[in-house]
């Protein structure tokens, strides 16, 4: 389950292109920062993804990559060009293939080899018809599902959303968001040959006239569970509103969001239906990494949490300059420490053993409120990379100092998880499970 965003320059208070995802997988799924460089491959050089090997391409792109920790593909993330892609699951009456490209290679793969979101599009449905899209998908439990994309760069957006083999694509106006649903429905500008033709021989529609791809296409019943309309139509409704002032503040607010029953007190209480999701109910899953991309023609600022559950985590500024702070592909194990020191924060609010939740929440909201002011004090003064690496060292050592000092000052607190005993038991559980 994610929310993914879009706002193109037409409606961002600076006209540039603002995009950001809330990825929402099984909560003890580690979500990891890692950074890839531009690499050169022999020909004839292949490339193991999660589940199958294909062709590799004479080069590949510098990328940021948000990813849960055990497969090769990523939720979300951004190359050197300024491409961004996040990828939703969505429910379809399509058959599901065999083990084949996860969705979330198919976000890798385009991210490594395209400039533009339209070469991106292309790319991802060249792939699905050489080589299909199918396998689990779940961290803790079997998942299957077919995929959507939010793709952007510094100019434009594509929806592609799929069904197996079978696809729609939409360019984007001014803003946009998907969830876990397909939302295109005969204003699509690009689809597969046979799209219509197969939903009639399906009986899914009469004929041409008839066609919806979103209401021929997908399972209805999964859909519902998932609770994406609610999610899909709060984030609308907020672009819709903030259209031609939005900043990535507006984006972070969103990424926070929840809804109201879960306003006074989000730990005890899950909910499938916040974009900020919170799990520990009997269907949905919990946010597990968020992201905001600001992109500009002069410098493309990246906000990362590194971390589960944005409504207490902080958003840091992130650049792709040469001297990284980010972890390579062989330091996986690195990476997956920085996202556990800060699931231990979750874990000890969740517990209620944070005994000061709303004097750190200030001092969190205090910090990133220095990093945005910072972040816009560089932009302006042209992005110097010493610049840029001297904030980024600062603000992630700040934040980890938060971190880390609440952790310690908590750990020893009485406390309980409070909400349901299905809850309870949901969380004691898990943090079992994770060694905590």
């Amino acid at each position: 389950m994610c929310d993914t965003m879009v706002a193109l320059g037409s409606a961002t208070k600076d006209g540039s292109v603002i995009f950001a995802k809330n990825s929402d997988r099984q909560p003890n799924e580690p979500h990891l920062l890692i950074r890839i460089p531009r690499k050169r491959h022999p020909k004839g050089a292949q490339v193991k993804c999660t589940y199958i090997t294909i062709d590799q391409v004479e080069e590949t792109y510098d990328v940021l990559l948000l990813k849960p920790s055990w497969m090769w593909g990523a939720e979300m993330g951004a190359n050197e060009w300024g491409l961004n892609i996040g990828n939703e699951a969505v429910f379809t009456k399509v058959k599901q293939g065999p083990p084949s490209l996860l969705g979330m290679d198919l976000v890798r793969l385009a991210l490594e080899r395209c400039r533009t979101s339209l070469e991106a599009v292309q790319l991802i449905t060249g792939l699905l018809a050489k080589h299909g899209q199918g396998g689990n998908c779940g961290y803790e439990r079997r998942f299957y599902y077919h995929n959507s994309f939010l793709i952007a760069d510094r100019s434009s957006a594509w929806v592609l959303e799929t069904a197996g083999p079978f696809w729609a694509a939409k360019e984007v106006k001014d803003v946009y968001a998907i969830s876990n649903r397909l939302s295109i429905g005969r204003d699509y500008d690009l689809a597969h040959p046979h799209l219509v033709d197969y939903a009639i021989s399906r009986k899914w529609c009469r004929s041409e006239e008839d066609f919806h791809f979103a209401r021929c296409y997908t399972n209805e019943l999964i859909t519902a569970f998932a609770g994406a309309a609610q999610r899909e139509n709060a984030c609308s409704l907020r672009l819709q509103q903030a259209k031609g002032s939005i900043t990535v503040e507006t984006m972070l607010e969103i990424l926070r969001s929840h809804e109201p029953k879960l306003e006074q007190n989000p730990f005890a209480k899950p909910s499938v239906r916040s974009v900020c999701m919170h799990g520990g109910g009997l269907v949905g899953d919990h946010a597990t990494g968020s992201y905001v991309a600001h992109l500009t023609d002069e410098l493309d600022t990246y906000w990362l949490t590194g971390s589960s559950t944005p409504c207490i985590s902080v958003f840091k500024p992130y650049w792709l300059t040469e001297n990284d702070i980010l972890f390579s592909e062989d330091q996986e194990e690195e990476a997956l420490q920085f996202w556990l020191l800060r699931e231990k924060l979750h874990r000890l609010v969740l517990e209620h053993k944070v005994a000061d939740l709303e004097g750190y929440r200030r001092e969190a909201a205090r910090l990133e409120q220095e990093f945005l002011a910072l972040a816009a004090a560089a932009r302006a003064g042209g992005g110097e990379p010493a610049q840029l690496e001297a904030i980024m060292k600062q603000a992630w050592q700040r934040e980890r100092e938060l971190v880390e000092s609440t952790v310690e000052r908590s750990r020893s607190n009485p406390g309980t998880i409070q909400g349901s005993l299905w809850f309870r038991y949901y969380w004691r559980r898990q943090s079992k499970r994770l060694g905590l």
